[in-house]
């Protein structure tokens, strides 16, 4: 597991055990994922999307706090996986990174509260799942342009884009930055700041509420 060039984003690329019978990996570990970025994963849903060959879904994001965390991989065919910094303040703000996700070698993508997230389906039956850290909250989900000029992603060629109206009609990262929509990369910090610090009272709390018990 390590960091990509955005502050908040992970790739992680498991090792994979076959024999004849098949195969067989982690996909998530959850010592493992609190070693690599400081925090646990809090699940509160868990997503399975499919995708004809050329869907293009994103780029989403959900308003800071509480923002909505993201571990993604693809358990089916293959996408292209977009991580975008729309957090004003950032030292990366409006950069963007790729990463292919698919059912060969099984990488998976973290990203934390406030950054953009989208894929576009390389394969047909292209099936994706991500556990969130939080619930899907319409009024405090947003998206982004996928063909903002100024973001220029480079979306795989030789495809038809394939996007719902919602996306197609979604603005550019500046239009929704002069709308304030966007998070600020110091509310992001800070919220990931609360969390660490809740953990670590959370943890003190059972060594003390353990100690008790041995005690009694």
């Amino acid at each position: 597991m390590r960091p990509l060039g955005i502050e908040g984003a992970w790739v992680d690329t498991p090792k994979v055990f076959t024999d004849p019978r098949g195969r067989f990996h982690e996909w998530f570990k959850s010592d493992r994922f609190h070693d690599v970025t400081g925090q646990g994963l809090q699940l509160s849903q868990a997503n399975c999307s499919r995708s004809v060959r050329g869907t293009l879904r994103g780029i989403h994001y959900a308003s800071v706090p509480p923002g909505q965390a993201k571990y993604v991989t693809c358990v089916s065919g293959a996408v292209l996986d977009v991580v975008v910094d729309i957090r004003t303040g950032s030292p990366t703000f409006g950069v963007w990174e790729a990463v292919q996700l698919d059912d060969r070698e099984h990488r998976c993508i973290y990203l934390s509260e406030g950054l953009g997230h989208a894929f576009m389906a390389l394969e047909d039956h292209a099936t994706v799942v991500y556990l969130c850290s939080q619930g899907y909250a319409p009024q405090r989900e947003y998206g982004i342009h996928p063909f903002d000029p100024t973001l220029a992603i480079a979306w795989p060629e030789g495809l038809t884009p394939e996007l719902s109206e919602k996306d197609a009609a979604a603005p550019t990262l500046a239009e929704a930055e002069r709308q304030g929509l966007l998070p600020s990369f110091e509310d992001c910090s800070a919220y990931r700041r609360g969390l660490r610090a809740g953990e670590a009272d959370g943890r003190s709390a059972a060594v003390a509420w353990r100690s008790a018990c041995a005690a009694e």
